[in-house]
């Protein structure tokens, strides 16, 4: 009867320590969750921003490096979207005393499987991930000023010695510094590191200029990015606050139609230009109470089939 008692004892605390266990992975699971939200939604607000680029290294003794390019300005980042699992952040840039540049998006997804890799071109390829890669893992989706795709990543938020950072390497097209004036690379490697810092966060680069063909990869020149973010009063960014709500209903339509192409799941293909005007001009010229079918029908156009 002893030893009876006694394996059911030993049964019964392994029983619960298990589920004690399972708690407690539970409780480690949510409290990351909660704070890799609040990590990505530490990025909102009013900053003046500097992005400076300065290329290091090529391989090619004879390559002649370009110029270190410097600029700035005033930047509102507002919050779109709040849910559990998807952050969007829409990034507005202020010129001058009150002109409004809708500039780029970021979205966040956590344990995302679906991915459009960007290739070469104006072409991005569809890519599905095993759903255990990217568990804990938030993707960065980061899109044009015309909510076209640009660059996606998925990597884990790391929470360690006080410091709050996310890190991704992934393919990229030309940013828009160098789209129309560089013709000895097609495609940019991107290391995107952000950091949460004391006085806002850091976007800081580590980018490999390349020449993509059938033969592969040439690696044409190396770069730094150092883009920080300084916080300052929200009442500096209210020209692109009051922007923002005239215009976010147009966006939201806008965000619809890319949305359900996304939907789709398969590779996507878009025309530089049609009319000689590339799609963010075509958008633009839109009016803001344009129906859901007129916006439609212009991003439509430049889908090729």
């Amino acid at each position: 009867m002893k030893k009876r008692t006694l394996t059911t004892l030993w049964a019964s605390l392994a029983l619960l320590c298990g589920a004690v266990s399972s708690l407690s992975a539970q409780q480690t699971y949510d409290d990351k969750l909660q704070q890799d939200r609040e990590a990505i939604k530490a990025m909102c607000g009013c900053y003046e921003v500097t992005f400076e680029f300065g290329e290091t290294f090529a391989p090619d003794t004879n390559y002649t490096f370009k110029p270190n390019y410097r600029s700035g300005g005033l930047e509102w980042v507002t919050l779109v979207e709040d849910s559990d699992r998807k952050l969007v952040l829409q990034h507005l840039l202020i010129v001058g005393d009150n002109s409004i540049v809708k500039h780029w998006r970021q979205d966040w997804l956590y344990e995302n499987t679906d991915l459009y890799l960007f290739d070469q071109g104006n072409h991005w390829r569809y890519t599905r991930l095993p759903k255990n890669e990217v568990r804990g893992q938030w993707t960065q989706k980061v899109f044009q000023v015309d909510d076209s795709p640009r660059y996606e990543g998925s990597a884990t938020w790391v929470h360690v010695d006080g410091r709050h950072f996310w890190e991704n390497t992934t393919p990229a097209p030309l940013p828009r510094r160098e789209f129309t004036q560089r013709s000895d690379y097609n495609v940019m490697i991107r290391r995107n590191r952000h950091e949460i810092t004391q006085y806002g966060w850091m976007h800081e680069q580590d980018n490999n200029k390349v020449l993509r063909s059938e033969a592969g990869d040439k690696l044409i020149a190396a770069e730094k990015g150092l883009n920080p973010y300084r916080k300052v009063d929200d009442s500096r960014c209210k020209p692109a606050q009051d922007w923002w709500k005239e215009n976010q209903a147009f966006w939201a339509k806008v965000r619809t139609e890319w949305d359900a192409l996304f939907a789709q799941n398969k590779n996507l293909e878009l025309h530089g230009k049609l009319d000689d005007k590339p799609l963010f001009m075509h958008l633009f010229a839109l009016p803001a109470d344009s129906d859901q079918a007129a916006i439609r029908q212009v991003i439509q156009k430049f889908v090729k089939n």
